[in-house]
């Protein structure tokens, strides 16, 4: 488990990569974004995009689960407090392989005279790319992280 000290600006973090699949896509539009062209493939083919694509907000629920699973390994687990410049770039589609790329750019003490003084604020920035290391999605989060005490 790593606590606020155990990071450094610059510190990389990898992750696996997921497969995306025409089930999933249909799976999470039908729960949280029901648009046809996330959720049939015949209207999808006459749509924008030319075919099925996954939600935006899918690629970000996707990217969660590789952030939890890259080994950044935040002691009290990921709270997030605050995302920015979040960018969905390319359309993700079925058979798409996606991992994230993830960097500590800003670390941040909590003053003690602020509420939850034992924690710290790591800020990371998050790129999502595909199995042709096509930049998918990005943002930066701000990430509430226990420090030592």
């Amino acid at each position: 488990m790593r606590y606020l000290e155990d990071f450094k600006i610059g510190d990389y973090f990898e992750s696996g990569s997921i497969e995306v699949t025409e089930d999933n896509i249909i799976a999470f539009a039908e729960q949280f974004d029901p648009q046809p062209f996330h959720l049939d493939p015949i209207f999808a083919k006459q749509s924008f995009f030319g075919g099925m694509v996954a939600s935006g907000w899918h690629t970000a629920a996707l990217t969660m689960n590789l952030l939890v699973n890259s080994g950044v390994n935040i002691a009290n687990g990921i709270i997030g407090v605050g995302i920015d410049k979040l960018r969905w770039l390319r359309p993700v589609k079925p058979g798409d392989h996606l991992r994230i790329r993830t960097e500590v750019i800003e670390i941040r003490s909590l003053a003690k005279s602020e509420p939850k003084s034992e924690n710290g604020i790591l800020i990371l920035h998050v790129n999502t790319l595909n199995q042709l290391d096509t930049l998918v999605q990005t943002f930066i989060v701000k990430l509430l992280v226990n420090r030592r005490v």
